[in-house]
């Protein structure tokens, strides 16, 4: 039993092999969906603009998991540009919308042959989901620069996914979170 990014008591029981890397490291619920942990934090930081502060660290990463039991990572936008870097596990597929409302998908995972991407890279102001299609557990690190802060990113909200992509709700609306208000 853990709790989730909101406080709600959780008893997903994840398969013996994800537990232990949920284990091993030191993963948590995280608000978007999935796991994380915050694996490295840069103690430079740069001036930025367009920020609740006028400094970030240059640079901060995360390991990312999806799992059957938490396979969607909800839509959110991030103020700075993320790659993504397949670690192991199942490929994910991500579903990309542009700032002019351009939808993309991209498979990140080690079947290059098959089209698959060992990373990805997220342009700031993009909103950007993600989704274990099958497998037991997908992981990822993300690398973000200028250095994730919360106050960076923004989660859609059902309303919010609706006004903006109305033409989209129908195929995509699984991939809001509907706790978001």
């Amino acid at each position: 039993i853990d709790k989730d990014w909101f406080g709600q008591m959780t008893t997903l029981k994840e398969p013996e092999t994800v537990n232990k890397i949920i284990e091993t490291l030191s993963l948590i619920p995280h608000r978007e969906g999935g796991y994380f942990t915050e694996s490295f934090r840069h103690p430079d930081t740069i001036p930025v603009t367009n920020r609740t502060s006028p400094y970030r660290y240059t640079l901060t990463t995360i390991y990312y998991m999806l799992t059957t039991n938490r396979p969607y990572g909800y839509f959110h936008k991030n103020i700075s540009t993320v790659v993504h870097f397949h670690h192991g596990g199942s490929a994910m597929k991500y579903y990309l919308i542009s700032p002019d409302g351009v939808l993309s998908t991209h498979w990140l995972g080690s079947d290059i042959e098959a089209g698959q991407v060992l990373q990805l890279v997220v342009p700031g102001g993009f909103w950007k989901a993600s989704e274990l299609v099958d497998g037991e557990y997908g992981l990822l690190g993300e690398a973000v620069a200028p250095g994730y802060e919360y106050e960076d990113t923004v989660i859609a909200s059902v309303d919010r996914f609706k006004e903006e992509f109305p033409e989209l709700w129908g195929e995509l609306g699984f991939l809001v979170n509907v706790l978001i208000e």
